[in-house]
């Protein structure tokens, strides 16, 4: 019956991670599972296997879908959720969208405006491209659904200029605006704060790539972001001088990294980690993406001793970036540290240049890299506030991207061509 109790059907583990979640009959359940490809993603303590069985359910008896829909309520429109978890109305998922093309004319299978923008980021192999993509179509959806009562295949030229000013200060607050969470946190909120002029032209030009491409494929018959133009949006300089840490701060900050385990409570094998972070990304300017996806294997040492680290950057390019030896240094020190040996004769090449803490296989992700940065960057902030309240705001705003923009604006002040 639709209105089981989840623990009437599935295994004690199951039933505590869906009751965590707040579903606790199949008829709320239903609405989650039809609804989005990896729907368990966003409950934690429900992995893959387990939710294999729970579709098995509901592949036996198909009609339990079409009877929750007449007996449960849809998401509040108020509420706001993760692209994986946010449950759109079905009047709203763009199935019936006003700009629609012709099925008939669609290369697409897509039925709704989530699985057609899910089809144009599974376009894109780099897994970083995915996620600043996807991440844009997500906060676009939200806004269309929540704010503007509209499916995304339904939105007109009026609304994307209007997404625009949204963009710039994203209201009501409270609903679109909080500290950065965990995704699968009630209080993740799709921003942080109000986007910059250059931010929003990278998310008007993305969106109007994704439009463009529906187009293409004959699921939207138009684009709406066609032809806007964003005022205040082009770099003055190859490089952002906003986003940069002066050769003094650096210092500085390298002072603090030092007394991390000592001083503010780091583990040792987090403050290792930390410190070589900052060295190795300062000293090649790789982006946080590279830096996770590097392996002991792309690192080379030709004769007479010089090193280098093969990439693959935006655009799946190919580089070779130079490791001077500050930056070999420190590599040297954090493979002692991790029990590795300094010798690349004896390195295993599938070796993650940056480890997980926990021992697991693999490395760290670029989310996780972003938190740990952030982590410090805000103890740093705290240490200096006092003698340097300019290099406190500095920090407070940073990123990991910050190590790139300051590896450039260093090297460049030491002479390097641009």
């Amino acid at each position: 019956m639709i209105g089981d109790a989840v623990a009437d059907w599935f295994t004690p583990r199951i039933s505590a991670a869906l009751h965590a979640a707040g579903i606790k009959t199949l008829a709320a359940l239903t609405l989650r599972v039809p609804r989005r490809r990896m729907w368990w993603v966003a409950i934690p303590g429900l992995g893959k296997a387990s939710a294999k069985r729970v579709e098995a359910l509901f592949s036996a008896h198909p009609d339990l879908t079409e009877r929750a829909r007449a007996l449960v309520a849809p998401t509040p429109a108020a509420s706001i959720a993760p692209w994986e978890a946010f449950v759109v109305p079905e009047d709203l998922d763009g199935s019936r969208g006003q700009f629609r093309a012709p099925k008939v004319t669609c290369v697409l299978s897509a039925n709704n405006d989530y699985e057609a923008v899910n089809a144009w980021i599974e376009r894109h192999e780099a897994k970083s491209t995915q996620r600043a993509y996807k991440k844009e179509a997500e906060r676009l959806i939200l806004w269309a659904v929540v704010q503007r009562g509209k499916a995304l295949s339904s939105l007109t030229a009026e609304d994307a200029t209007a997404y625009r000013a949204f963009l710039r200060s994203p209201t009501p607050n409270a609903r679109w605006v909080g500290p950065a969470r965990s995704r699968v946190s009630p209080e993740w909120r799709p921003f942080v704060g109000p986007l910059a002029a250059t931010s929003v032209k990278y998310a008007v030009s993305v969106l109007g790539a994704l439009f463009r491409w529906l187009v293409e494929q004959h699921y939207l018959v138009a684009n709406p972001f066609a032809g806007l133009k964003v005022r205040g949006g082009t770099a003055s300089s190859p490089v952002d001088s906003g986003r940069v840490f002066t050769q003094a701060e650096w210092r500085l900050i390298r002072v603090v990294a030092d007394g991390l385990e000592w001083s503010y409570g780091w583990s040792k094998d987090a403050a290792h980690r930390l410190r070589f972070v900052l060295d190795f990304g300062r000293g090649t300017g790789l982006r946080p993406s590279e830096l996770c996806d590097a392996t002991l294997g792309d690192i080379c040492i030709e004769e007479f001793n010089d090193g280098w680290i093969d990439v693959v950057g935006k655009g799946a390019k190919k580089a070779r970036v130079s490791l001077p030896p500050m930056v070999r240094s420190a590599l040297n020190r954090y493979l002692t540290h991790r029990g590795l040996p300094t010798s690349h004769n004896l390195w295993h090449p599938g070796t993650p240049l940056i480890a997980k803490l926990s021992g697991e296989d693999g490395g760290i992700t670029p989310a996780r890299l972003l938190d740990v940065v952030e982590r410090f960057y805000e103890a740093a902030a705290e240490v200096v506030s006092e003698s340097n309240l300019h290099l406190a705001e500095k920090l407070r705003a940073a990123t990991t991207h910050w190590m790139r923009h300051t590896h450039a604006t260093h090297a460049l002040e030491l002479g390097v061509p641009l």
